[in-house]
């Protein structure tokens, strides 16, 4: 087998594998997260809150969780943006945080 040949092969393989990661970096670079954990005015922890944060940077516009059972949440893999974050329980008033400036690869952290 020549040589050059095979020179030729592991140079095309090479650029293949970095155009299929690049992309993967790229993304993982531009996003950031929305984190906290919910309280009432005791601060006792709220578990079950929904939690909903929109903005034009998202594609669907919507990104939705739940708190756990202490009360924590964690939204990821946001694009950099302005956001606005919406707490919602049953019984209990909404609360409503906006004008969040989300930047890449930071996450904010929002109790309420």
């Amino acid at each position: 087998m020549d040589w050059r040949l095979t020179m030729k092969a592991l140079r095309y393989a090479a650029g293949v594998l970095v155009c299929t990661l690049l992309p993967l970096t790229a993304a993982a670079q531009t996003a950031g997260a929305i984190a906290g954990t919910v309280t009432d005015s005791s601060k006792a922890v709220l578990p079950g809150v929904t939690v909903e944060v929109t903005s034009p940077a998202l594609i669907d516009g919507t990104r939705t969780a739940v708190t756990n059972a202490s009360g924590n949440y964690s939204i990821t893999e946001l694009r950099p943006g302005t956001y606005t974050v919406r707490f919602t329980l049953p019984g209990f008033r909404t609360f409503v945080r906006e004008g969040l400036e989300l930047t890449t690869g930071f996450t904010a952290n929002v109790s309420a």
